[in-house]
């Protein structure tokens, strides 16, 4: 693998990665502006400028920018986060110069339509209500609210249905001007490329644009609270978060090998208490969802109404257990999924390009996977039992849905967890 950065005069990066034997590409564009960018009465506007891009430029109709990719055999999308938002397309090695062509085409010059600005509204307008009615997917919008309460990293990336119904043109106009300068966009491409050839697409498509002031966003601070809809629903949907390190700590190593450990497989302890050993649920796990400066450990379950405070106490009690009896070889276990779960994950070019993108956003450069891979061989037992004694101090968030009366509140569940 070959992997080459460059920055233009104006800021614009350009990252890729050479892999050979391969006869595509993956090629994006990630704009540093999610859902933490956004003010208050703009929450859900970088996702509804995602949903716009394809919608047609000054160059280009909606239907042509389809009939341009899929002519070709190509695929294009695009997605919102917290910290940006992505368009990338996968496509053969030939059509490279199309999709940087295309890509820089949809960012640089959409028309913002009235009539596709409504029909798109509808859409975002649907897809908030289906968010709404799936139980296990709005839980986590909650907790993260309820975590980082009035702040912009706490936001639906959504948004609320009352200022999607809102926003103009000039909304739409006025983010992309604040946030879509040239210092905050990242092109990356992996597969079959070549980067100096990309480099000079780049320079031409992107090198024009004056440099600007990149607005910082408001950190993210931890608070920890409560959420709870009581529903008549067939399951109780429970979930617990507490406060981890961002990518840019090198403790995020620690805090993702103690969530493998702790609910990250078949084998890890939650699942094999409260799933094998109690039959209190049938799905639970823990994962970490971490920014840049900050991060959250997450521990699901579904589970029936009469189980869910059994399931709440049952979880904070292997919170503590962890502090005093993890073992070597249950953390060579979770090293172990960890590592292959990332190898794994980059043996195609799309994830090679996502990979990119993210770690130069962190860290402006593009650390070795062997330097990763260290940094999860030095995670050992005591360090895990060390990281779990930290959080018996810290305050949980809960969120619980469904049929919850009966569940413990979250200062109960922290009063356990400190015991």
């Amino acid at each position: 693998m070959t992997t080459k950065l460059n920055r233009l005069p104006n800021g614009f990066r350009v990252v890729t990665e050479f892999m050979p034997g391969l006869q595509s590409a993956s090629v994006g564009i990630w704009v540093g502006a999610g859902g933490r960018h956004e003010a208050t009465e703009q929450n859900g506007v970088a996702h509804f400028l995602e949903h716009m891009a394809f919608k047609g430029t000054a160059r280009r109709s909606a239907l042509q920018i389809a009939e341009e990719i899929e002519d070709v055999g190509g695929y294009i999308n695009a997605y919102t986060s917290r910290e940006v938002t992505a368009y990338y397309a996968r496509v053969l090695k030939e059509d490279v110069p199309l999709a940087v062509d295309l890509i820089g085409d949809i960012v640089l010059n959409p028309v913002f339509d009235p009539r596709e600005i409504e029909i798109e509204r509808g859409v975002i307008l649907q897809e908030i209500g289906q968010a709404l009615d799936t139980p296990d997917d709005i839980i986590f919008d909650w907790l993260q609210e309820a975590a980082y309460p009035e702040q912009p990293i706490g936001r639906t990336i959504l948004g609320p249905s009352e200022r999607v119904s809102a926003f103009t043109e000039a909304d739409l106009r006025r983010f992309t001007g604040e946030h879509y300068g040239p210092g905050q966009m990242i092109l990356a491409a992996a597969g079959a490329v070549d980067h100096d050839a990309i480099l000079r697409m780049a320079e031409d498509a992107f090198g024009h644009l004056p440099a600007q002031p990149q607005a910082a966003a408001a950190p993210g601070l931890y608070q920890g609270g409560e959420v709870r809809q009581v529903r008549d629903l067939e399951q109780a949907h429970l979930a617990l978060a507490f406060d981890q390190p961002g990518y840019r700590d090198d403790a995020i190593y620690t805090a993702q090998v103690f969530a493998g450990a702790m609910g990250g497989g078949m084998s890890s302890r939650l699942f094999q208490e409260a799933r094998e050993k109690r039959g209190l649920c049938y799905t639970i796990f823990a994962s970490i969802g971490a920014c840049s400066d900050s991060g959250l450990m997450t521990i699901y379950a579904g589970t029936g109404g009469d189980d869910v405070g059994a399931l709440a106490e049952l979880t904070i009690d292997e919170l503590r257990r962890a502090a005093e009896d993890m073992t070597e070889v249950e953390v060579a276990r979770a090293r172990a999924q960890m590592k292959s779960g990332m190898l794994m994950g980059l043996e195609s070019p799309s994830s090679r390009a996502e990979r990119l993108a993210r770690v130069v956003a962190i860290w402006d450069r593009v650390p070795p996977l062997a330097e990763a891979i260290a940094k999860i061989d030095a995670v050992d037992a005591p360090a895990i039992r060390a990281h779990a004694g930290r959080l018996l101090s810290t305050a949980p968030t809960l969120a619980l849905y469904g049929p919850v009366r009966g569940a413990p509140d979250a200062e109960t569940l922290r009063q356990r967890l400190a015991a």
